[in-house]
């Protein structure tokens, strides 16, 4: 730690003109800690001759205050007393030039004999001896008695540990250390303390020390450069509690907040030029820090295994979730659901439902009025049950589970994320077989008479109070052939025998009737030519369970019936004389026009 001592902006000077030459030293006296560094600045101005000027050093002590000990000069190498050679030599204490008038002395290590009065002398070059050619400040040296340490401090004695200790937080979760910095200085100074972080198993220093918060000597709280977010957002504090115990608490710890925690207390002192020096300064470890992501310990199971049931039965799964995992509440909380892809389709599949980081349960698309529970039954056990399981709910299960952490102001933040092995669920098929024959009756209708198209249904199989649905469809041609559209919806009856209509292409009237236990009849009214089209009929079958709801067991589709509009008869022939009797009129038209241009032309010649 070196500490440098600006020039004063009151020079100590003897001069007496405005052009005689001046030599400026700091204004003392000045304060620092044995142990620690100091580099006194000295130059030189108003002088004659060349541009680099030779400075020379002395030391008078306290107790021998008219003898002056050389301590380093820039012309001659053995300048130094015996008192300061080994330290000269060994690069401790030296001379540094800044430029051609300007030095400074620096002493790597203050010792208590340092103390005294510093002159800082220049050999003459003037043509005349005018003005000051030294300067004089005086160095105080004060005893080393900072002391850093972590708060609260570990066992002492044999049972002490050879290292600090190594703290386990998991992630999401608040990490707090306490640091204790005092100081006896007789002096008025200001500690300034912070708190950085290395790396694990990096060597600490400077290079390797990432500074996470600090206490400046004003008293303003600062962030490292990586922690100014968090510390903005309220994550990272840093707060004093007494008169020497810090505490810093780092909220939501991530996984890179893991490394070796150092607290770090520097001593300032005011010089007499109103700057601050820092003359002190102590590091302490305080822990190594494992944080235990969630990621690698969120683990999900399920159970209790394959499943083969029944239509109608009720379908239970259970989501067991694992690992070293902190409780939800302030600092972490958990969502669960389950997860469904049918037989042989590749990905996790679609929500059934799940239950969100406060415990509210919601299902998943089409799943919505069904009887779905999801539940939590045990600490970190969660239920799905199906009340009454369909066909349609065969395929592979999953259970997701997701992990989440507390930042400032509620905030959460996914963490992790765990996916369950498949399990496979079976539900067997109702055996319903539907087949479906529709037909024109009378074979042939015309233009503003009603067309009656039956369908009649045969059913093989299925539970008792099965209900059968039917509908009525139409495919438009397009330039004489069918159009690439979906088929669209005449009508139709639901399987509470209440009547559906759709769009009738003529836009004329439509009925829909049941005329048999099986037996659908479609009537269109007034046909026109905008009904023609190839319309079918299409049953379903619905088998109702004991959660009362409803599901499809099987469908089916009718062969096509072309509906064509023919003309009457009388229509027919109406057409071919209108067009004839026009065509006479038209020719005789000609002809007699005819006639009269040529004796008209006759007329003129006689």
């Amino acid at each position: 730690m070196e500490t440098d001592a600006g020039i004063s902006k009151h020079p100590v000077s003897h001069g007496v003109g405005c052009c005689a030459r001046e030599v400026l030293v700091p204004k003392g006296p000045l304060y620092r800690v044995a142990g620690t560094a100091i580099s006194i600045s000295c130059n030189v101005s108003g002088y004659e001759g060349p541009a680099q000027q030779d400075f020379e050093w002395f030391l008078y002590r306290p107790e021998a205050p008219e003898a002056a000990l050389g301590i380093v000069s820039t012309r001659d190498s053995r300048f130094s007393y015996a008192v300061f050679g080994p330290r000269v030599a060994a690069g401790e204490v030296q001379v540094q030039r800044l430029q051609g008038d300007a030095v400074v002395l620096k002493i790597a290590r203050l010792q208590a004999q340092d103390a005294g009065i510093y002159e800082c002398y220049t050999p003459s070059t003037d043509a005349r001896y005018l003005g000051s050619y030294s300067g004089k400040v005086e160095l105080r040296v004060l005893p080393d008695v900072l002391q850093v340490s972590a708060y609260p401090p570990g066992p002492r004695g044999r049972q002490a540990p050879a290292s600090p200790p190594r703290l386990m937080v998991h992630e999401g979760q608040e990490l707090a250390l306490g640091c204790l910095a005092r100081t006896s200085t007789q002096k008025h100074t200001h500690l300034a303390v912070s708190f950085g972080r290395a790396v694990p198993e990096a060597p600490v220093g400077r290079a390797t020390l990432q500074e996470v918060v600090g206490l400046r000597p004003d008293l303003a709280v600062e962030a490292g450069a990586p922690y100014a977010e968090r510390l903005a957002a309220g994550e990272l504090r840093l707060g004093k509690e007494g008169t020497e115990q810090y505490r810093m608490v780092v909220g939501g710890a991530q996984a890179e907040d893991a490394g070796t925690y150092h607290c770090t207390a520097a001593e300032w002192i005011q010089d007499p030029d109103g700057s601050w020096a820092q003359i002190a300064e102590k590091r302490a470890v305080l822990a190594h820090v494992d944080v235990q992501t969630l990621s690698s310990q969120l683990a999900v199971a399920v159970g209790p295994g394959e499943r083969r049931i029944g239509p109608g039965e009720p379908l239970e799964l259970l989501c067991n979730v694992s690992g070293a995992l902190p409780p939800p509440g302030r600092h972490a909380a958990y969502s669960v659901g389950w997860e469904m892809a049918p037989a042989g389709a590749p990905g996790p599949g679609r929500l059934v439902a799940q239950l969100d980081t406060e415990g509210v349960g919601s299902l998943g698309p089409g799943y919505e009025g069904r009887h779905i529970a999801m539940e939590k039954v045990a600490s970190r056990t969660y239920r799905l049950r199906l009340e009454a399981a369909r066909p349609g709910d065969a395929g592979t299960y999953r259970c997701l589970a997701k992990a989440y952490v507390r930042g400032s102001g509620a905030r959460l933040r996914e963490a992790a994320s765990a996916r369950s092995r498949p399990l496979p669920v079976h539900v067997r098929e109702e055996g319903v077989v539907l087949e479906a024959v529709a037909w024109l009756a009378g074979g042939t209708v015309y233009r503003g008479e009603t067309a009656s198209l039956l369908c009649n249904i045969s059913v093989r199989g299925g539970p008792p109070g099965l209900r059968l649905a039917a509908s009525w469809w139409v495919e438009r041609p397009e330039e004489g052939e069918l159009s690439s559209a979906p088929a669209q919806l005449v009508g139709g009856v639901g399987r509470d025998g209440v009547a559906e209509l759709g769009v009738r292409p003529g836009g004329g009237p439509v009925s829909v009737e049941l005329v048999g236990p099986r037996s659908h009849r479609l009537r269109l009214h007034g046909l026109g030519p905008e009904d023609e089209g190839v319309y079918h009929c299409a049953p379903s079958a619905w088998v109702q369970h004991t959660d009362y709801s409803w599901y499809q067991a099987g469908s089916a589709r009718s062969g096509p019936v072309t509906v064509y509009p023919y003309t009457h008869a009388l229509d027919t022939l109406l057409v071919p004389l209108l067009v004839g009797a026009g065509v006479a009129f038209l020719t005789g038209a000609i002809v007699l026009g005819t006639i009269t241009c040529c004796f008209m032309k006759r007329l003129r010649k006689r």
